[in-house]
């Protein structure tokens, strides 16, 4: 899988809204993923925004959606925003997840579904972006994730969406500021 990360502040770049309207809480009720509709019609969705939410995941998702490019690529992106505060107050904290991501990547590999998403042309690219969140307001991260357009793009993508949370999970939480590797 190949990881990059970068900065999208400011001049009209997109802002994360979120808690919009029609916003779904799934760390308070995971079991509504399934009224979303990306996620009930791609299950590897569902799987990754119910571990981003779960109880011990030090993140929470606002929004999410899923497409096919007109090349083939099968694609998607989830905002992803840290518990602790909301929001990132300084835009470092984010940049400091996304460094300590790609290089997860890019080090020893992911167990399990690290591989397979290797062997399939997958990517994930992490854009560090200004975040509102009721009352908060500082960064967040939205994460596209996408797989080449090969025979089986649903695959690939659902291996780099599981291969994804596998990685979040070993990487601190915002608060902590280090690899769980360490």
């Amino acid at each position: 899988m190949e990881a990059d990360w970068e900065v999208e502040i400011g001049g009209g770049a997109a802002v994360i809204e979120a808690e919009w309207p029609g916003w779904i809480d799934l760390r308070k009720q995971p079991e509504r993923a399934s009224e979303i509709a990306e996620a009930a019609g791609f299950a590897a969705l569902g799987r990754l925004l119910t571990a981003l939410n779960g109880p011990e995941s030090p993140w929470w998702t606002s929004k999410c959606d899923l497409w096919q490019e007109e090349t083939g690529e099968l694609a998607c992106y989830v905002d992803l925003l840290p518990l602790e505060g909301r929001v990132f107050a300084e835009w470092q904290q984010a940049e400091s997840f996304c460094r300590a991501y790609v290089a997860l990547l890019a080090g020893a590999g992911l167990p399990e579904h690290g591989a397979r998403a290797d062997d399939l042309e997958t990517s994930v690219d992490l854009v560090i972006r200004a975040a509102v969140a009721g009352e908060a307001e500082g960064f967040g991260i939205t994460a596209y994730l996408s797989a080449g357009s090969t025979a089986d793009g649903a695959a690939a993508l659902a291996a780099a969406m599981d291969a994804f949370a596998d990685a979040v999970a070993l990487v601190a939480s915002p608060a902590e500021g280090s690899s769980k590797l360490q």
